[in-house]
């Protein structure tokens, strides 16, 4: 096993071979039962391009070879910052073959997200686009190299310049090792097939492992709860590397059932429309406030959309109106909350349960075997109906973070329950219902900001004395990032100027706050701590102040 990855009690590894949870198979293996099976169907469409599962297998094996020719190595990480192009799964699919470990990086990442991946893994490999509207990835990536000596691979979506090599000739130029070499690779199932990504409320990103074992599982379980069939067209808009798209079913799930994923550039919703409208697209991954674009969208009628049977969104929880709204404009389909963790844990409202339970609540769990607790401080369950804290546990959750062993010893209990930040209360329905979170996250239209991160970087700020960072509602977005900054004597700040600063830093745009408060102190609670709910709750009366006066 990888050495830093916290592995699965044998007790309960044996219980869940013994329920049929865990098959013992790598990804690879489970992949090539189904490229077999499904072999002349359609399995991912992007842009003009298609791919029937014999294609993909054939293309794959071929960049696997070429992969090991050049010199990657069975649990080599690796750090994609690719859009969503058919490169990704393709690339995705190469490194299960061979068993190397993606790691869930996105395009929006910038020098210090893709420096810290690369050291808190140890990857040999980062892989990326020429360049993203404006932005060349190229200089920042070999600055990374120079600084991680782990990193040996530097792969380019396009034309290699020095010291790089080209993923699309490593696609495309035939391999001169023998299929029998990928026959040879030994994959245990208990290690990483994948790093998901954690919020991280420390400032410093965690790494998820998600075992092929357990990934496998969690994408089965479900497609199956989710309705994907063979006859599925499931569009992902969404960052492909998210959990969700990629395999909540995501691709994975319509993969194990024979289905079709269709890739789309744009969460712009014309676009969105015009392919749900041209593929016949069956499945729709959203975040609320993605959501929120396509019901507000002037033109949603002049679209066919009737081959939707499902909207499935994640990552926020979803206001009942948006619900009922979205269920208006699109009558066809089903749209079903979720909750889940790139740690694990799946919660999804079921299709048939009572109206009023799919309004309120985030579902509950896939699996017979999920153990749910809600709890307070010291780890003591909440009475049934009061919010606590979730807890949880079972055969597709982790056991601990990659290579922290001090912070798994806070989140995790003895006997392997985690603590996930999360607020919860028990729905009378047996169904959860998400009451916020109490970790120190802002919820940016499903990305997680860690407020930490951002405050340490403004700290630096030579003007800045103190800083908190809260959550402001958004109608669109759920919520933004309003920073409160105490100046030191004689400074001025403008938040034009503190977002310069920040870009100065290389943090990821959706990072930058989005309204700057310069008060003369932070408010401290009963304990000395900086009060954030009372920032929070002052931010958000100044915005409904403010919404009140442009209305007069």
């Amino acid at each position: 096993m990888l050495e830093g990855v916290v592995p699965f009690p044998p007790e309960d590894q044996k219980r869940w071979r013994e329920k049929g949870y865990w098959q013992d198979k790598s990804l690879a293996q489970e992949f090539a039962v189904l490229f077999e099976r499904y072999a002349d169907r359609v399995a991912l469409i992007a842009g003009e391009r298609q791919y029937t599962y014999r294609d993909i297998d054939r293309i794959t094996d071929n960049l696997a070879l070429n992969l090991l020719e050049i010199g990657m190595q069975p649990l080599d990480r690796v750090v994609p910052t690719l859009p969503n192009v058919a490169e990704f799964v393709l690339l995705y699919v190469a490194l299960q073959k061979i068993g190397g470990i993606p790691i869930a990086a996105l395009v929006t990442h910038r020098y210090m997200e893709i420096s810290q991946f690369v050291k808190l893994s140890g990857a040999t490999t980062c892989v990326y686009p020429e360049k993203q509207g404006d932005f060349r990835f190229g200089p920042i990536i070999e600055r990374v190299q120079q600084e991680s000596p782990s990193l040996k691979f530097r792969l380019v979506l396009g034309t290699a310049g020095p010291g790089e090599l080209s993923l699309t000739e490593l696609i495309e130029r035939p391999a001169k090792l023998a299929r029998s070499e990928l026959d040879r690779i030994a994959i245990d199932p208990t290690d990483p097939a994948m790093f998901q990504l954690s919020g991280g409320t420390t400032g410093i990103p965690k790494l998820i492992p998600r075992t092929h074992n357990d990934y496998a599982y969690n994408s089965k379980t479900a497609a199956d709860v989710c309705g994907v069939t063979g006859d599925t067209v499931m569009l992902i808009a969404l960052p492909i590397a998210h959990n969700l798209p990629l395999a909540c079913p995501g691709i994975q799930g319509a993969f194990f059932k024979g289905g079709s994923a269709v890739l789309s550039l744009t969460t712009r919703p014309k676009e969105v429309f015009g392919l749900i409208q041209k593929q016949r697209a069956t499945h729709l991954k959203v975040v609320p406030a993605f959501l929120i674009r396509l019901i507000n969208e002037p033109s949603i009628g002049e679209y066919d959309l009737s081959s939707l049977r499902l909207i499935q969104s994640g990552g926020q929880r979803m206001q009942p109106e948006v619900r009922l709204r979205t269920h208006r404009l699109f009558p066809t389909a089903f749209v079903q909350e979720n909750f889940g963790m790139s740690e694990g844990l799946l919660m999804f409202v079921r299709w048939d349960d009572p109206e009023e339970v799919k309004l309120e609540t985030c579902g509950r769990p896939i699996c017979p075997d999920d153990e749910v607790k809600l709890i307070d401080d010291e780890w003591r369950e909440v009475p049934a109906g009061e919010v606590g804290e979730l807890a949880c546990r079972g055969p597709y959750t982790l056991r601990g973070y990659f290579g922290v062993p001090e912070y798994n010893a806070r989140q995790f209990a003895p006997d392997g329950f985690f603590r996930t930040g999360d607020l919860m209360r028990l729905h009378p329905s047996g169904n959860y219902v998400v009451e916020g979170r109490g970790k120190d996250l802002i919820n940016r239209g499903g990305e997680k900001i860690s407020a930490e991160e951002v405050e340490n970087l403004i700290l630096m700020h030579p003007a800045v004395e103190n800083i908190a960072c809260v959550p402001m509602p958004d109608p669109n977005l759920g919520e933004k990032m309003c920073a409160f900054v105490v100046l030191r004597e004689g400074h001025s700040l403008t938040l034009n100027e503190l977002t310069a600063f920040l870009m100065d830093k290389e943090i990821a745009k959706f990072k930058l706050p989005e309204r700057l408060e310069i008060v003369p102190d932070l408010p401290v609670s009963t304990f000395g701590k900086v009060s954030k709910k009372a920032l929070a709750e002052a931010v958000a009366k100044k915005l409904e102040a403010e919404r009140t006066a442009k209305s007069l």
